[in-house]
């Protein structure tokens, strides 16, 4: 009796041991189908809806705008140095991808809508890449797309007639029906950015 109730505990513990091996490969990516794809773990929500008003006058949703995989990046058209940077870098990832078959649209969209008119968005759109969506709109609609994606800005004083905009400098990959799904800093080259952008698009 001894040697039975024995034999059995060993096979109800081989088959726990089983089960949690099976979710550990199996169960927990089900979870998380891009969770091979991530650079890092993100605290807290990001994304979300927005309401904007792109180059040709128009107030246009995430809806419209995120009709396939995007990358977002905030910042305005008349910084001189970071913002021209890190959007020819997104721009030269969305073409390494293009080449592979890979298609992303990029999306700029302002942080400064006093000088930002989507007149002056749509053209600084245009010379960074032919698929990019330049986007503005009212203090209040940018306020809540950067609130959505928790980015941050802040207009300096004005020095003879002119400013800077303090702004965070992410990139964020949006999927439509499924949102965010990672960020990218400025140190990520356009190559490591098209191959971790590939891996997501690889599992959708």
């Amino acid at each position: 009796m001894r040697s039975k109730l024995a034999i059995a505990s060993v096979l109800v513990a081989a088959l726990f041991l089983l089960g949690s091996i099976w979710f550990a490969f199996y169960g927990g990516k089900g979870s998380d189908q891009f969770a091979s794809c991530r650079s890092g773990t993100v605290a807290g929500d990001i994304g979300g809806p927005f309401e904007l008003v792109n180059a040709a006058g128009e107030t246009v949703t995430d809806k419209d705008v995120i009709t396939g995989p995007s990358l977002l990046y905030f910042g305005y058209t008349y910084c001189p140095d970071v913002c021209p940077l890190d959007v020819d870098r997104n721009a030269s990832a969305v073409e390494i991808l293009e080449e592979r078959g890979q298609m992303v649209t990029p999306v700029f969209i302002s942080v400064d809508p006093a000088r930002d008119t989507p007149e002056v968005v749509g053209e600084f759109a245009e010379v960074m890449h032919p698929r990019m969506i330049g986007l503005t709109g009212s203090p209040e609609q940018i306020k809540a797309a950067s609130t959505a994606y928790r980015t941050y800005y802040k207009a300096q004083p004005v020095v003879d007639g002119e400013y800077l905009v303090d702004h965070s400098t992410f990139s964020y990959l949006v999927l439509p029906e499924i949102g965010f799904v990672d960020y990218f800093r400025r140190e990520v080259s356009p190559q490591q950015m098209a191959d971790q952008i590939g891996c997501f698009l690889d599992q959708i």
